[in-house]
C-alpha cells in the first residue's frame, strides 16, 4: 500500500500535526488562495483542500454554505487542479471530495484518471466521506499506483468489519470523528473522542481527530488525549464566512486565518507538552 512520503513525513516529527481545512475558491478563487496560504503561514502541517460538490452530506451549514459560495464562484475539478498548482505553499495537500467527482472525472468512468491528475499537481492523499470502505478498492488501486494516501473517516458508531476493512485500506492518517452528526464548530470537546482514539489504538497509522475544534485549549484537549493531529474547518471557513458578509479585505480576513491557525497550533503544542513522549513511527 503507498504512503505519500511528504505526508508521512509530517508525523514523523516529535509534534502533533496541524490541519486545517477550507473550501477551494470560497468566497472567490483568488481571495481562497491568499487564505490557503495564510493558514500555511500560521502553522498548518497539512492543509485539506474542499473540491465542491453539490450534494455534501458529511457537512453541516457552516461548510455546506461554503461549498455553494465556491460553486457560485465557478470552482469545477478542472479549475481546482490549477488552483493546487498555483499555490504557494509548503505543506502537504489533501483534497477533500466526494466519490462522484472522482469517479466521472476524464474520459472514462472509474478514478485513475482524477487520481493521475491529482498526484501530477502535487497532491498528497484524498479523503472521501461518502464512499463505503467495502467500495473502495478502485481508488485504493489508482491511489497506489499514483503515490498518493486514501484517508478514511472513523465515526463513534464505526464498528465490526466496516472497522476492519478501513484498516486494511486506509494510508496516510486516519481522520477520527470526535462526535456524532456533521462537520462544525462547538464550544466543548467531546468525551466521545478518547473513546473512538481507544478503539483504533493499535492501528499502525496516525491518528488526527476532527470535529467540532474551535479554540486552542480544545487542540490541547484532543493532544492529551492522544491523537497524534488535529483538523479544523468550520472555525476557519467561518472566519472567511464573516469576512465576506462584512465585504473585509482579503488582506484582513487573510491575517484573521494566520492569528487562529496559529492559536490552534500552539494548542494542539502546549497538549503534546502536558502528555507522555509520542512514540516513534516506524
Amino acid at each position: 500500500m503507498a504512503e505519500n512520503e511528504r505526508l508521512q513525513a509530517v508525523f514523523e516529527r516529535d509534534e502533533p500535526a496541524f490541519i486545517p481545512y477550507l473550501a477551494a475558491g470560497d468566497p472567490d478563487y483568488e481571495a481562497s488562495k491568499a487564505y490557503v496560504e495564510a493558514l500555511a503561514r500560521g502553522g498548518a502541517d497539512v492543509i485539506e483542500l474542499g473540491l465542491p460538490f453539490s450534494e455534501p452530506i458529511a457537512e453541516g451549514p457552516t461548510i455546506q454554505n461554503a461549498i455553494v459560495r465556491a460553486l457560485e464562484s465557478g470552482m469545477t475539478p478542472d479549475r481546482f487542479f490549477e488552483f493546487v498548482e498555483e499555490l504557494d505553499v509548503d505543506v502537504p495537500l489533501v483534497c477533500m471530495t466526494y466519490y462522484n467527482l472522482i469517479y466521472q472525472y476524464g474520459s472514462e468512468d472509474g478514478p485513475r484518471p482524477f487520481v493521475e491528475k491529482a498526484a501530477d499537481v502535487g497532491l498528497t492523499g484524498l479523503v472521501v466521506p461518502d464512499l463505503p470502505a467495502e467500495e473502495a478498492g478502485p481508488l485504493r488501486a489508482a491511489c497506489d499506483e499514483f503515490g498518493l494516501d486514501l484517508v478514511f473517516i472513523v465515526a463513534p458508531t464505526t464498528e465490526g468489519e466496516r472497522l476492519e476493512r478501513m484498516r486494511e485500506q486506509v494510508s496516510g492518517y486516519v481522520y477520527v470523528q470526535a462526535r456524532l452528526g456533521t462537520t462544525g464548530a462547538r464550544d466543548d470537546v467531546s468525551d466521545q473522542t478518547d473513546e473512538s482514539l481507544a478503539r483504533i489504538d493499535d492501528w499502525d497509522v496516525p491518528k488526527a481527530v476532527g470535529f467540532g475544534i474551535k479554540e486552542g485549549e480544545h487542540a490541547a484537549r484532543i493532544v492529551r488525549a492522544g491523537a497524534d493531529g488535529i483538523i479544523v474547518g468550520s472555525a476557519l471557513v467561518d472566519i472567511v464566512a464573516d469576512g465576506a458578509k462584512s465585504d473585509d479585505s482579503v488582506e484582513a480576513v487573510a491575517e484573521r486565518l494566520e492569528r487562529k491557525a496559529r492559536e490552534l497550533k500552539d494548542g494542539a503544542l502546549a497538549g503534546a507538552a502536558d502528555s507522555e513522549p509520542r512514540p516513534e513511527r516506524t
